[in-house]
């Protein structure tokens, strides 16, 4: 099992791991990671292994077969660092800091649309939300306004734990249809956004977000792309 340090802390931008396996594939496969895997539209992180005097250059950042282990996939076929080697990880922070700051956006942007996500993911620039919305938008300019609303009132993004029973029993708490958290596997984590009066959102998710919200910075909404008969495609953009 690999400990996952981004959730105790994802502004880690360094740390020290012990090799516990090679995949067949050529990955790497730490005891304690800060990268992010690869999941929830949310892609996996890069950046590099430093041991003696070698660096390995990672690609990306997968989910291991079973789960339970979190595979840094190298950029290239290399020499990797023998199982029992302490390695420095180093993310390339401005990228995953950029997810970090859409994920925490789209959350949001599921507050100013109150309707049933179908589906969504994250990039560097941008990130998307599909909803199931039947009808047009009435006004994109006045949806850009309330997003960027919220972003500046720099609401504070915390975590929580509740039981899969809790879950079950507050179903409205997902508001994704197409992704739906793993059961099966313990406590469910909860992002929450705002504290007492001024919470205005909490939901499932086990991704990296920012700190607060006014992190997001200033944002764009993009186009609004018809996807079938009750589906439509909102983008948002970051604008610094």
């Amino acid at each position: 099992m690999t400990e996952m340090l981004f959730r105790h802390d994802p502004y880690m931008r360094e740390a020290i791991g012990t090799v516990t396996a090679h995949t067949p594939e050529g990955g790497v496969v730490l005891d304690a990671t800060i990268f992010y895997p690869t999941g929830g539209g949310q892609p996996g992180d890069s950046g590099a292994l430093h041991w003696q005097d070698r660096v390995l250059e990672i690609a990306t950042t997968l989910k291991g077969s079973g789960g339970d282990e979190i595979v840094l996939v190298p950029a290239e076929a290399a020499a990797l660092p023998p199982v029992g080697t302490a390695v420095r990880q180093a993310l390339d922070w401005e990228r995953r800091y950029r997810h970090m700051r859409v994920h925490t956006g789209l959350h949001l942007l599921s507050v100013v649309i109150p309707l049933p996500v179908t589906g969504g993911a994250v990039a560097a620039e941008k990130g998307r939300l599909d909803f199931n919305m039947p009808e047009a938008l009435d006004d994109k300019d006045a949806l850009q306004a309330a997003l960027q609303e919220l972003i500046d009132r720099d609401l504070p993004v915390r975590e929580d734990w509740i039981s899969e029973a809790e879950l079950t029993a507050n179903p409205e708490l997902v508001k994704t249809m197409s992704v739906k958290p793993p059961v099966g596997r313990g406590p469910v984590r909860l992002v929450r956004i705002g504290d007492g009066a001024t919470q205005i959102d909490l939901q499932p998710c086990g991704g990296t977000h920012v700190a607060s919200t006014g992190e997001i910075g200033r944002i764009r909404i993009g186009k609004v792309e018809k996807k079938g008969a009750q589906n439509r495609r909102v983008n948002m953009h970051l604008a610094n």
